[in-house]
């Protein structure tokens, strides 16, 4: 079962890169951001804010750590992931995505020394070289032509930001339900996002909010933000975050489905190639028992 709710966790992220890169051109990015999150918490607090309030001591107890989860996962990799979808091209940000695995297990030792087996390590390595396959659209001598721009650095600290975030949830559990914690995180988020937002305003992007662009703000506040993050949470805490984290190399295998079936784009042989190799590596690298 947790296993199935991390492939809904990417299939519904996936659909936020797709609903992102679609948006772009009527809300900007910090907007989008900010009003993502602001409808999801007010989806969320209905059913939340007593439970909330009957916490507010474990809450105040962890107000620090609550205030660093949400800037990192809420509030940072939300905006830089954004603004790396309006300056960068898609294929390098995605490359630089896939990366958020070996964040992970680079930040786990280096942090509190957590261990990997070699079979685990090949799995991530085989995971990413199927991402890659998909990126260069299986074309390895391509590898060359991909540049970096500044936009890759936004899409960077995105991928390092949200690699911190689950190592330290890992690590620091709050003894909070999962609606209380994400509830919280929101309200943090959204509270670090506004003074951002109002910078955006003042610097005179404004948000065309059309009946698409409305729909589209929607699907991102309650699939890829309540959902998701209520399944991506949980799987941190009972698969471990190194397999957790591993699925993001879903994301382009997802993104191609959603684009087949709503933009009636073609299979191409690497597409399938790329997919069997990430799926082979999910499997190395969940397949051995324990968490790491």
């Amino acid at each position: 079962m947790d296993y199935l709710l991390l492939l809904l966790t990417v299939l519904f992220w996936s659909g936020n890169f797709v609903m992102g890169r679609w948006i772009y051109p009527e809300i900007p990015p910090v907007a989008l951001a900010f009003w993502r999150w602001a409808l999801a918490l007010v989806i969320l607090l209905p059913f939340t804010l007593r439970e909330v309030y009957r916490q507010r001591d474990v809450i105040r107890q962890n107000l620090k750590m609550l205030a660093l989860l949400a800037l990192l996962s809420v509030t940072n990799f939300n905006i830089f992931l954004y603004v790396a979808l309006n300056t960068s091209p898609v294929a390098n940000a995605a490359l630089i995505n896939s990366m958020i695995p070996i964040f992970i297990v680079i930040l786990s030792w280096v942090g509190f020394r957590r261990g990997i087996s070699l079979v685990q390590v090949i799995g991530i390595v085989l995971s990413l070289s199927g991402l890659v396959f998909i990126v260069l659209k299986g074309d390895l001598a391509a590898l060359h032509a991909v540049r970096f721009l500044r936009g890759d650095l936004w899409a960077l600290s995105a991928a390092l930001s949200w690699a911190i975030y689950t190592v330290l949830l890992r690590h620091y559990s709050v003894a909070l339900s999962p609606v209380s914690f994400l509830t919280v995180i929101i309200i943090i988020g959204v509270v670090f996002i506004f003074p951002v937002y109002l910078g955006e305003l003042a610097a005179g992007a404004r948000a065309n909010f059309t009946p698409a662009a409305v729909g589209g703000i929607c699907y991102l506040a309650l699939f890829p933000s309540i959902l998701s993050y209520l399944f991506w949470n949980r799987g941190i805490r009972t698969v471990g975050a190194t397999r957790t984290g591993v699925f993001i190399h879903l994301l382009p295998v997802f993104s191609i489905i959603l684009a087949m079936i709503f933009l009636g784009e073609p299979l191409k042989m690497f597409h399938v190639i790329g997919a069997c190799l990430i799926f082979s590596g999910i499997y190395l690298t969940t397949r051995k028992s324990g968490n790491h």
